[in-house]
C-alpha cells in the first residue's frame, strides 16, 4: 500500500489555541480596565492631592501679574514662590497681546526657583 505524501499543515489546533489564549487575555484586561479586581490601598499620613495644589500664575493684557488670584509684582513673585515645594505644579496664563519681557521675567523667576512642573495654559483656535 502507498502512503499518501503530507500535502498540508492541520492548523486547526494552533487556532485553538490561538483563541484560548486571546480568550485569557482579553478577560484579564477588563478586569483591569474597569477596576474590578480588588486592591486594599495603603494609609498615608496626610492627603497628598491637598499638598500639592497647583499654583496658578495669571499674566493679564496690562501686564498685571496675578498669584492664585491675588496681584503681585516681579520681586513679590519671587519671595511668594521661594518657600513652596520645588515639585509643586505651576500654570502659567498668559494674555495673548501681552508684552513678551514681562512673560520671560515670569519664566525666567520660575526656572530659577527650580520648579520643575510647569505648564503654559493655551486655547484650541477653531
Amino acid at each position: 500500500m502507498d502512503e499518501k505524501e503530507f500535502d498540508y499543515m492541520n492548523v486547526i489546533p494552533l487556532v485553538d489555541v490561538m483563541l484560548v489564549l486571546l480568550t485569557i487575555v482579553l478577560t484579564t484586561s477588563s478586569f483591569i480596565a474597569t477596576g474590578a479586581i480588588p486592591v486594599d490601598l495603603p494609609k498615608a499620613s496626610q492627603n497628598f492631592e491637598e499638598t500639592m495644589k497647583v499654583q496658578i500664575i495669571e499674566i493679564d493684557g496690562k501686564g498685571i501679574i496675578y498669584l492664585n488670584e491675588q496681584p503681585v509684582s516681579l520681586l513679590g513673585l519671587k519671595n511668594s514662590m521661594k518657600a513652596l515645594p520645588k515639585n509643586m505644579p505651576v500654570l502659567i496664563k498668559a494674555d495673548k497681546s501681552l508684552a513678551l519681557q514681562i512673560f520671560v521675567d515670569v519664566i525666567d523667576i520660575v526656572k530659577s526657583l527650580g520648579f520643575t512642573k510647569t505648564s503654559l495654559q493655551t486655547e484650541r483656535s477653531a
